[in-house]
C-alpha cells in the first residue's frame, strides 16, 4: 500500500523489550488496557514485535516490489540484528538519540546512513550527538529530523522554523535534514519540504481507528497518496525560471502584454 501510494521507503521498528524495559515495567499492566494486546505491558510489546526473520522477509518483499526497506532500532541488540540484513539506512527514534551505546554500534559497526529524530531533545544534546559522529568523521552519514514528540501534535507545537535552525547549525556537517511529523493532515509536510527538509516521515496505517496511540496520528492510504502527490508537485515547482520569459508565457505575452 505504501508503494502504491507513492512512498519511497517503508520503515518498521525493532525493539528488544527485555533490554529496554525494567522487570517492573515489563510486568506492569498496560496503562490503557483498551489499547493493550497482552495482560502486561511487556506482553503487549512482545505481541507487536517482528522477529529478525520476519524483518528479513519484509526487506526481501520490499526489494521485490521496488520500495526501500528500513527500520527504527531502539536498542543495541536490535541494531546488531538488523545490521545483519544490511538496509541502506537505520533510524534512531527521538527517545534513544542520547543512548550512547546504541549510537556507538551504528557509528562503528554499520556502514549505511544513520537517520536520527530530534524530538524531546535539547540543543546541547543535539550538539553532543553530532559531535559523537564527528569524532570519527562519520557525521556525513547522518540525516537529522526536526520533530516534536507527541501523538498527535497540535499545529502550534510543530515549530517548523526549527528546520532552518537545524540547517544553519548542522547543515554543513550532516548528509541531509528531514522532518518527522506526528500531526493531522498533510499541509505541514509540504511547508517542511519547502523550508529545506528533504526527507518527510509520517506514520502510516491501514486503519486509524485501530487501538494504539500511533494510529490516530497516522495517515491512511488516501492521505499518504495525496501527500506523495503534493510533495512531487512542490518538488517540480521549486526552481527559478530558466529564461526571463518561459515558452508557456510567450503565447500569453504575444496576445496580452501591453505594448504602449
Amino acid at each position: 500500500m505504501a508503494k502504491a501510494a507513492g512512498a519511497h521507503v517503508a520503515k518498521f521498528q525493532k525493539r528488544n523489550n527485555k533490554e529496554l524495559l525494567t522487570e517492573e515495567q515489563y510486568n506492569t499492566p498496560h496503562p490503557n488496557p483498551a489499547n493493550s494486546y497482552g495482560s502486561t505491558y511487556g506482553e503487549h510489546r512482545e505481541f507487536l514485535e517482528f522477529s529478525l526473520e520476519q524483518h528479513a522477509d519484509l526487506k526481501k518483499y520490499a526489494d521485490g516490489i521496488g520500495i526501500e526497506y528500513s527500520t527504527s532500532v531502539w536498542d543495541i541488540t536490535s541494531a546488531r540484528e538488523i545490521i545483519q540484513i544490511n538496509p541502506t539506512f537505520l533510524k534512531v527514534p527521538s527517545a534513544c538519540n542520547n543512548y550512547i551505546g546504541l549510537l556507538q554500534v551504528l557509528r562503528d559497526e554499520y556502514q549505511g546512513e544513520v537517520h536520527v529524530s530530534l524530538g524531546m531533545t535539547t540543543h546541547e544534546e543535539e550538539h553532543e550527538l553530532i559531535q559523537f559522529f564527528k569524532e570519527k568523521n562519520q557525521a556525513s552519514r547522518l540525516v537529522v529530523y526536526s520533530c516534536t514528540s507527541g501523538y498527535p501534535v497540535p499545529f502550534k507545537d510543530i515549530c517548523l522554523l526549527e528546520i532552518p535552525r537545524i540547517i544553519e547549525s548542522y547543515g554543513k556537517d550532516v548528509k541531509d535534514i528531514g522532518f518527522s511529523g506526528h500531526h493531522l493532515g498533510i499541509a505541514v509536510d509540504i511547508a517542511a519540504y519547502a523550508l529545506g527538509a528533504n526527507w518527510v516521515e509520517r506514520h502510516f496505517t491501514k486503519d486509524r481507528t485501530w487501538k494504539g496511540t500511533d494510529h490516530a496520528a497516522s495517515l491512511e492510504f488516501a492521505g499518504l497518496q495525496k501527500l506523495a502527490r503534493d510533495l512531487k508537485a512542490v518538488h517540480e515547482s521549486l526552481r527559478t525560471k530558466s529564461a526571463e520569459i518561459l515558452e508557456i508565457e510567450q503565447v500569453q505575452r504575444d496576445k496580452l502584454k501591453y505594448r504602449g
